[in-house]
Parts: structure tokens; sequence; C-alpha cells
């Protein structure tokens, strides 16, 4: 995920919606909410959305192997 720079510095990496993290992971959304509801992916919920920081799903991803 690529970074965008404003007048102040460098914002945040942006936040993975469902749709994102399922097509990173090759997988249905069906396969990522049952992860999800289980607390296995670390989505956080914004609102009534579910996202899940890049760095999340990586650290996420290496404790799998």
């Amino acid at each position: 995920m690529e970074t965008e720079s404003n007048q102040r510095g460098t914002m945040p990496p942006k936040l993975m919606t469902v749709e994102d993290v399922a097509d990173y992971l090759a997988k249905p959304r069906s396969w990522v909410y049952g992860n999800w509801q289980r607390e296995q992916i670390p989505f956080r919920k914004v609102g009534q959305a579910l996202r899940c920081r890049p760095a999340d799903l990586e650290k996420w991803l290496d404790r799998q192997s």
C-alpha cells in the first residue's frame, strides 16, 4: 500500500476494506468475514465498517506459517 504526502508530511497507510483483504489473500469475502467473526483477522470497526491496517494483516500472515 502506498502512502500519500500532504503539506504536513506523510499520510498513514490506507486502511483495507473486507474486499481489499479478500483480493489480497485471494479468498472470498465470506471466508474473510468468517475469520473476522472467529477473531482471526485483525479488523477494527470504523463506524459500522470493518477496516484492517496493512501492517496488522502482514503480522497476522506471518503468524500463520
